[in-house]
């Protein structure tokens, strides 16, 4: 992969580099770490939005529950609570 430069203020590049002087990284692999931590977050929220939305379907709880066996029945009891 080629080389790029990225253009940042000397604050912000100290930052980068005692954080990844602290991780025992290069601020190469530190950046590095971070896009794909970013990213993972990124889709964790995406995942998590899709989740809520299909849980939140009225009928979807209980048709998991008959197919996957559900939840003991003392949860059963405190989710009709």
């Amino acid at each position: 992969m080629a080389d790029t430069t990225v253009k940042v203020d000397s604050e912000t590049r100290d930052r980068f580099a005692a954080v990844a002087a602290a991780r025992g990284l290069s601020v190469r692999a530190y950046l590095a770490e971070l896009a794909i931590e970013e990213e993972n977050q990124l889709a964790l929220g995406r995942a998590t939005a899709a989740f809520r939305e299909a849980v939140g379907r009225p009928g979807i709880a209980e048709a998991f529950d008959r197919e996957f066996g559900g939840p003991p029945a003392t949860a059963r009891a405190n989710r009709a609570a």
